[in-house]
Parts: C-alpha cells; structure tokens; sequence
C-alpha cells in the first residue's frame, strides 16, 4: 500500500531541530521524500506499523504532529504530479 506521511515538527529549540532529523532519517528508511516534509512510502502492513511506531516515539506530541495518507494498492489512480520536480515511480528500481 501507498502511504503518504507528512510531518510538522516544532524546531524553536534544539530538541527540536534533532527531532526533526530522527523523522527525515526514518522516513527516508523507509520511502521517497516529495516535498520538505512530505514522504511517499509503499509499506505493506507489517512495515507500516515498525515505521509509525519509530515516529511516534521521535515526536513530542504536546508540539509536533505526523499524518498518515492511506492511498492503498491502487495509488496510481489517486496521484497526479503537476510541475517541477520529476516525480518518479515507487515500485521502480531507486539508483543512489
């Protein structure tokens, strides 16, 4: 399944900005960054629940927040990509 994963973290401190870092790390473990804090992921049930609880312990919930997209298996009719960024395909091979 396709998840899209967005974060706001409250980076006025210096916990902060670490915390921030920790989640950009994990998400990028784990799929396609596609904006500054938005992530593409294509996780099957099992990953998705590792993943989510990584951020989850990273975040402090009194002043950061996560949201999950659940797009499913038939993402491809639901994402539609206008403008500069190529956009790039998730089930494809990823070249470092």
């Amino acid at each position: 399944m396709l998840v899209l994963i967005t974060y706001d973290v409250n980076v006025t401190t210096d916990a902060g900005k670490r915390r921030l870092r920790r989640v950009a790390k994990q998400c990028v473990n784990y799929g396609q960054r596609v904006q500054n804090s938005v992530f593409e992921c294509l996780l099957d049930p099992s990953q998705f629940a590792e993943l989510k609880h990584r951020l989850e312990e990273i975040i402090d919930a009194e002043t950061d927040s996560l949201r999950y997209y659940f797009l499913g298996n038939n993402w491809k009719n639901r994402v539609e990509h206008v403008g500069t960024k190529v956009t790039y395909d998730p089930e494809g091979v990823l070249m470092v």
